[in-house]
């Protein structure tokens, strides 16, 4: 349904999306993660050609979103975060001003707009203006124009934001009816909801795809993640002896308790594999019973920390460590260009000093020019006066 290659964002300097490649099959449900400014707003730009990218492709349907704009944005129903919407029509008249865009036939229009808005439980503001609905309302007939025509692929940027709890359940259970029909991408901050509505889930940072699975195993992506927490009566000595026999454990975390002779631990141990059994022989071996025992899961808040942060941490040291290259570079350069400063120096100053040579030495021959043309002037004269002489 959706094929996204090697999408390329950049604002000047700036990389808001960075290589970024993933697929969508029909009928799935995507939520769409990432903290504030990861550029899941531009990727969501850019599928639905709202911002053209930089490099690479995006395919809607079988329609390139470049090459055939007009074929691949009639498979889309896009809910923006801030909905689009005019406040002086009455929600009546905006979804039929969205049908009429949409190009949905006029004799299955009023249809469609009538299920539209029974879906989204909008039907009795049908007829208020649209700067008179709180912002509850406004997010409801936002996500009404996007579900107006049917289109097969819809895209969702927060589409429960401002609702109440009530009305947030049954959004969240339209949405699932949808995916019947459509194929759908779902960004929110609500990591709960993303839990319980979609099927996948994409995490990207920095514009890159950190980590796309299922929610029930994006925490096998996090080493450690799978714990079980116990409350042990006993000697801290001995149960740290009795747990050391056993394979698997990968970390042991001790908390702090008021309550003398009662252990509170947490075990670590890799995702596949179940340490229960094992710890409750061990620890009934060395008489130590076991008050409390209970697996301990990562909810998906904490994995998205948890991957978000790692990331975050690598690309901070990325850059540290290209702060720290720069900075030797810097400096080789300044080295090198100190030492081409103090080699042209000392080549001046040879070449002064043999200029200077060269202009003594060429004094001294002139000076010896002017020495033999004296001499041979007198003796021109000396033989001059001598004939003068020898006449008279």
């Amino acid at each position: 349904m959706i094929e996204v290659k090697n999408l390329v964002k950049k604002y000047g300097d700036y990389l808001a999306v960075d290589d970024l490649s993933f697929t969508l099959e029909k009928g799935r449900i995507l939520g769409f993660l990432g903290p504030n400014g990861a550029g899941k707003s531009t990727t969501m730009n850019i599928i639905t050609g709202y911002i053209s990218a930089t490099e690479g492709t995006a395919v809607v349907n079988g329609y390139d979103i470049y090459h055939q704009p007009e074929e691949a944005k009639k498979c889309i129903g896009y809910l923006p975060e801030i909905p689009p919407l005019y406040p002086d029509m009455t929600v009546r008249e905006y979804l039929n001003f969205a049908a009429d865009i949409k190009k949905v036939k006029r004799s299955d229009r009023e249809t469609n707009i009538t299920d539209v808005m029974n879906m989204t439980k909008i039907s009795h503001v049908s007829e208020r203006l649209i700067k008179h609905l709180s912002k509850g309302y406004k997010q409801r007939v936002g996500l009404a124009q996007a579900i107006i025509g049917y289109p097969e692929l819809l895209i969702l940027d927060e589409p429960t934001v401002g609702l109440d709890p009530m009305q947030i359940i049954e959004i969240r259970d339209l949405i699932r009816s949808l995916s019947k029909n459509h194929t759908i991408i779902l960004s929110s901050h609500i990591l709960s909801e993303v839990s319980a509505v979609c099927d996948e889930v994409m995490i990207i940072n920095k514009g890159k795809l950190i980590v796309r699975d299922t929610p029930d195993n994006l925490s096998k992506h996090i080493g450690g993640s799978n714990g079980l927490h116990l409350q042990v009566k006993g000697e801290k000595e001995v149960i740290q002896k009795a747990l050391s026999s056993i394979e698997g454990i990968t970390q042991i975390e001790y908390e702090p308790n008021e309550q003398e002779g009662i252990i509170k631990l947490t075990l670590y141990s890799g995702e596949e594999t179940d340490i229960r059994e094992s710890v409750f022989f061990a620890l009934s071996d060395v008489r130590c019973p076991i008050l409390d025992m209970a697996s301990t899961t990562m909810s998906l808040e904490d994995i998205f920390l948890e991957l978000t942060q790692e990331d975050t941490n690598q690309i901070e040291r990325v850059k540290e460590k290209t702060v720290q290259e720069d900075k030797v570079h810097e400096e080789a350069e300044v080295h090198e260009e100190a030492e081409a400063k103090e080699e042209t120096e000392a080549k001046e100053e040879t070449e002064a000093k043999e200029e200077a040579e060269a202009q003594e030495e060429a004094e001294a021959q002139e000076e010896v020019t002017v020495h033999r043309k004296v001499a041979i002037q007198e003796r021109a004269e000396q033989k001059e006066e001598e004939k003068h002489a020898g006449d008279i």
